[in-house]
C-alpha cells in the first residue's frame, strides 16, 4: 500500500498521510484550513513496513483503507508538575 506524507505548515509535528501524492480531495476542508498548505515530506510502501516511528501501522493502514487518509498528531506534551506530584503522593503512601 502506497501512500504520500506531508507534514503541516501551521502545526508541528503534524503529518497527513494520504493514498495517492497531491490528492487530498478525501480530506475534510476544515482538517485542511487547520493543516495548512501541505509539504510533502516522503512516498512509502506501508505494506513493506513492520513499524512507524509515531504512528500505529494497522491504525494508519485502517484509515487509509476507511476514510482515504490519515491524521498524525504530536505526541501529548509531558506535564512534568503532574509527574512530580504523582511521585510525592507514592513516596508519601509508602511513607505512612
Amino acid at each position: 500500500m502506497l501512500c504520500a506524507i506531508y507534514k503541516s505548515a501551521k502545526k508541528q509535528q503534524t503529518y497527513l498521510f494520504v493514498k495517492t501524492r497531491d490528492d487530498f480531495s478525501v480530506v475534510p476542508e476544515a482538517l485542511m484550513l487547520t493543516f495548512g498548505t501541505p509539504t510533502l515530506v516522503t512516498l512509502t510502501n506501508l505494506a513493506t513496513k513492520e513499524k512507524l516511528a509515531f504512528a500505529d501501522l494497522d491504525k494508519v493502514k485502517a484509515s487509509l483503507d476507511e476514510q482515504g487518509y490519515y491524521l498524525q498528531l504530536p505526541p501529548p506534551k509531558e506535564d512534568l508538575l503532574k509527574q512530580h506530584k504523582a511521585q510525592m503522593d507514592k513516596q508519601k503512601q509508602q511513607g505512612e
